[in-house]
């Protein structure tokens, strides 16, 4: 079997008398994406800072490429991090700050040109990074991780408060990066992009891994698939009136109301759902029905407990 790229084993992480982890463990192996899930607080961040070697552990292992992080410069040749804070030199061009990372990697300007054009940042490459736009300079920060072609990406919410236009570069950058048969840890609080980037994920809760699997694993565990049904009412009754009428009548899951319409989502494998369905259309018009799958989100909020912010 393969050897993973990342084993993490019974780590433990505290502060003081504070755990932050609390015996966690995993491993990933090369050319796959492994998200890293949970709440603020979770102990996502401290995992990230022992993984790039910012910071030891407590006690348990934490090795990358079969070498221990806390105190290895030499692993930083096959280590890349792009953390959610920018750490660019704001006063130098986006040319200058890949220039003075490359030299202490030695890497060769062609390498530089290269990863501008890629990413796009060809004619920005000589304004000040202050000038930038986030996504510029999230763009600039994959291209200073990936400057020593690492064997490992670490990405810390690449696409937060990113445009879709910006957020799709870094995915199709993620996409290319594991082609090449390299290994990606993405922590991100974006359901939908781990569900479509991630081979396998793990939640984090408490400093604590609460699961770890597929995401369409996962989401057939925890997850509820749902019928949604679209309904104009019959009759003008107040929001909360109507809701009443039907909660007495049908066995809801969720049901919100918007534009003088009704969506509501009836759980899918409930055994009479053909006579709730019945019942639906005794309150209004039907305009719609389709299913919907489970989904990460749902994964998340049933093992964590607690909501998506």
């Amino acid at each position: 079997m393969t050897e993973p790229a990342i084993a993490v084993e019974n780590l433990v992480k505290k502060y003081g008398e504070t755990p932050a982890l609390q015996g966690i463990s995993f491993q990933v192996y090369p050319g796959e994406v492994f998200g890293y899930l949970g709440p603020n607080g979770a102990g996502k961040t401290t995992t990230i800072r022992i993984l790039a070697g910012l910071s030891s552990p407590t006690s348990g292992s934490c090795r990358v490429l079969g070498q221990t992080t806390f105190k290895n410069p030499a692993l930083y040749r096959h280590l890349g991090v792009v953390f959610e804070e920018s750490h660019l030199y704001d006063r130098l061009s986006g040319i200058e700050n890949l220039r003075f990372f490359a030299a202490l990697h030695g890497v060769p300007t062609a390498r530089i040109q290269e990863l501008l054009q890629t990413y796009d940042l060809a004619k920005a490459a000589k304004r000040p990074v202050r000038t930038y736009s986030k996504g510029m300079k999230r763009r600039l920060l994959i291209c200073r991780a990936l400057l020593h072609d690492p064997e490992v990406l670490i990405m810390d919410e690449p696409t937060s408060g990113l445009d879709p236009t910006s957020a799709a570069v870094i995915h199709a950058a993620i996409d290319h990066y594991r082609g090449q048969g390299k290994t990606i840890f993405l922590s991100t609080h974006d359901m939908t992009e781990a569900e479509t980037l991630c081979d396998r994920v793990a939640f984090l809760n408490q400093g604590k891994i609460a699961a770890l699997d597929h995401p369409k694993a996962l989401m057939r565990r925890y997850g509820q698939p749902v019928v949604v049904v679209q309904l104009r009412p019959f009759n003008e009754t107040s929001e909360i009136e109507q809701i009443k009428l039907l909660n007495g009548a049908v066995s809801l899951n969720q049901v919100a109301w918007e534009d003088d319409l009704l969506t509501i989502r009836l759980p899918l494998e409930q055994g009479d759902l053909g006579a709730q369905l019945d019942e639906l259309r005794s309150f209004g018009e039907i305009l719609t029905i389709h299913t919907q799958e489970a989904t990460l989100g749902q994964v998340f909020r049933e093992v964590t407990g607690t909501k998506l912010e």
